[in-house]
This record gives structure tokens, sequence and C-alpha cells, in this order.
């Protein structure tokens, strides 16, 4: 059966919604301008998707297709299409209302916390989630936080009935939280005096110290009496699992990437990395990815550019390091729905259109071990993907018009979309604006 348009964004629902059920098997996207995610851009595209795969992407007009061959064709002419924004390293499913304590579930007891899992606190029913996903991210990393070493880390779709239809990657790698060097009083609006750390070698001994240890028990096989801690790590040392380390500064990093050799890691990850950019040849001859904060954020000194967060991209992409862009900071949650948005600025300062689109699409499945099966629209990969009315980078002109989560329809509509159409027919306008 063959439809013009499928129309999701007017389902009705007065708490979380319900997955959408799988109806329909084959589905044809017809006319959209996609960006691939791998850097290429096509325009008048149809793109066929069988069982929740991605079948193929091809040019629309010189590829002409069968539409009896098809359960569904949805007729997306003007649109763009992306592949899901992936929404890495904040606390998605274990943060609702950030002013209420009993909402939170990211931060455990004590510093040395592997063995905990984000996986297992992560919230189907957030409200939170579907006033992001509207935006177009589709995929998140969700991380605890706290500690040393805060947990585990989970790669997780924003669609399902629990955290086990939701996991993209289990347990895909384990937070470090690296000492400060040095420390600024004050706060934000009027900066102090910065001091010398001198916890910084003791907190960096004690970090040296635990993983040795992990590190010779992770060469027994089998033990005994098992220690859930040293347990937690194993991947790290076999190369299974990433470890995200958490840094900005270039006297850390330098000590980061030290740290890294010595323990000779697969799969190390710079996490903040505001100085990133000054030891650039370093991260990439040690084989550092670097998920970059929000770069809407104030410069870290008062020397700096106003522009130097906007800029920290396009140098790391001038300098060849893997990295993508995360919303980490205050209300990162909540705010995670401007990560397109973040990207526009990269785009802006230093980026192509389609870097920018790999620094939140790609990239971060690269970085996070899934470019396998999400990250891109290319044939064989999972149909994640998002529809949008404009350039989804662009706040002026992002609107969602659909969305696929594993070839899923999702419900594109939230608390908030109902709220605005509540009180516009209240007052009788056609906008709010």
């Amino acid at each position: 059966m063959a439809i013009a348009c499928l129309f999701i964004a007017g389902t009705v629902f007065s708490q979380s919604p319900s997955p959408m059920e799988q109806t329909y098997k084959r589905v044809l996207l017809k006319g959209g301008k996609t960006h691939i995610g791998n850097g290429e851009y096509m325009d008048n595209t149809i793109i066929g998707i069988e069982d929740g795969k991605i079948k193929f992407v091809m040019n629309g007009l010189t590829n002409p297709v069968n539409a009896s061959d098809w359960d569904t064709i949805v007729d997306i002419t003007g649109k763009h299409v992306y592949p899901g924004f992936i929404a890495p390293n904040i606390t998605m499913g274990l943060t609702e209302i950030d002013a209420v304590r009993a909402t939170l579930d990211f931060n455990e007891t004590g510093a040395w916390n592997p063995n905990v899992r984000a996986l297992i606190g992560y919230n189907m029913d957030s409200e939170v989630m579907y006033t992001v996903r509207t935006n177009g991210i589709l995929v998140t990393q969700s991380t605890p936080r706290g500690g040393i070493l805060s947990g585990t880390s989970s790669v997780m779709a924003m669609d399902g009935w629990n955290w086990e239809d939701a996991a993209y990657l289990q347990d895909d790698g384990v937070h470090l939280n690296w000492p400060q060097k040095y420390r600024r009083t004050g706060w934000w609006a009027e900066p102090g005096a910065t001091s010398k750390n001198e916890n910084y070698d003791k907190v960096k001994n004690e970090i040296l110290d635990f993983f040795k240890a992990a590190e010779a028990y992770s060469k027994v096989k089998d033990h005994d009496d098992k220690n859930l801690k040293y347990e937690a790590m194993r991947g790290v040392f076999k190369g299974e699992k990433r470890l995200y380390i958490h840094a900005d500064f270039a006297p850390e990093i330098n000590d980061v990437i030290d740290f890294s050799r010595e323990f000779n890691l697969k799969f190390p990850v710079l996490v903040g990395g505001y100085d990133s950019y000054l030891v650039a040849h370093r991260l990439k001859e040690n084989h550092f990815s670097v998920i970059l904060d929000r770069p809407h954020s104030l410069p870290r000194f008062e020397d700096d550019n106003v522009n130097a967060y906007y800029e920290i991209a396009g140098k790391l992409q001038s300098k060849g390091v893997l990295f993508c862009i995360s919303n980490e900071g205050d209300m990162e949650v909540m705010n995670a729905r401007n990560l397109p948005f973040l990207a526009g600025t990269a785009w802006a300062y230093g980026l192509t259109e389609e870097q920018a689109v790999m620094s939140i699409t790609l990239n971060a499945a690269k970085i996070m071990g899934i470019d396998h099966k999400i990250g891109s629209l290319e044939k064989g990969k999972d149909a994640t993907l998002y529809v949008s009315d404009g350039n989804a980078l662009d706040m002026r002109t992002n609107k969602g018009y659909m969305a696929m989560v594993k070839g899923r329809f999702i419900v594109m509509d939230n608390h908030q979309m109902q709220l605005y159409e509540k009180y516009k027919k209240k007052y009788g306008l056609t906008s709010l604006d």
C-alpha cells in the first residue's frame, strides 16, 4: 500500500507514549535532502528500509522504484534527512528534574565505582526524553557521575519499553575523572586567583595504584573471591571497553596520555578537552579520540578569545583528531535538545556543514564503538533517522517531521508541544510567537 505522507506528529498522549508497533516491514522514503552522516550529501534521494535496516540510499531521479514493492511510501520531498543525532556523556535516563533529588540517579557514594552500571537505572518513562527527541536526538550515552571512577556508561536508544529494548551497546566504557593540577577560586562572573592543587599527586598515585591492582586482577581468568570493582575493569584492559578520561587542560591531558601509554589502553577517550587542540599531535599519535564539552560555554580563562569554545571543533578537525560534540554541563539532559545547534555553531566556526553533522552522528558512533550499527545512513545499518522540515542544525528551521528508531516510527510529540497547541487554541491564535 502506497501512502503519500505518514503523519506521526499529531499523536496525543497524556504521559510517556508507548513505543509504536512496527507495522511496516518495507518502507520507502522518497524525495529527501539526505545528509548521509559520513560527510556526503545527496539531493532527491530514495531510502529503502526493510525489517528495520537500511537497504539502500540512492538518487531518486536515476534509480526509479516499483511502488508495489513497498508496504508504505513516505513522500518527504524538500525535507532534510539525518542519521539520528547521538548525545554522548550526559545523564539522560538518570535525571528527570534537576532540582528534585529523588529524581536523580546518576551519582553513587564513594570514589571508586566502576561496577556501577548506568544501564540498570535508565528510565524509559522519562518525560524529558520525549522533549529531546523531537529535535532529532534519538540515541544517548547514559553516563554516571561523581567520584574518581564514576561507573560504566551504556549507549541507549530513546525509544523502547525498557532498558533491554533501548540498549544499543551495554557497558561501553568506564568513566575516570582526572584531578586538576590547578584550582581557581571565585565563580564564572568574578573568577578568583589560581592556586596549585596540593592533592594532585596524591590522587594521581591513587589512580595508578588502583589501575595496577585492577590490571593484575584481570590477568587471572577466574577468582574464587570476586572483586566487583576489579571485575568491571576487565574489559578496559582487554580492549573490550573504552576508558573515558575526563580532563580539560594541557598539563592534565599530557599526564592522561602518559597514563594511557603506561597501561597500553586500546580505546582511550578524552572527555572535556578544552585544551585538546594544543596537544592534538600527541592525542592523535596515541590513538585518542575526544568528546568535547558544550561549545555554548564561556571561555575558561580571561585572556581567551570570546569564541574559544566555538572554535575547538574546527581546530581538532584540521589536525585530524577524531572528535564529537556533547552537551555536558548545567541542566544537560533538558538542554540536550540543543545538540544539533551546538553542531551548527561549530559549522559557523570552522567545520563544513557535513563535518558538523558528523560531529553528532558518525563521529560519536565511532568513538563509542557502534558505527557498524548507527551513525550514518548506509546499507546494512539500523534505520535510526530523523526528518526535519528544514536544516536541523539551525534552530530557526529545525522542525521535526518524522523519525525512526531501529526502523520503527516513533511518536513526534511531547507535553510541551501539547501545551503550545492547547493555549494557542484557547486564545484563538494561529501562533504564539
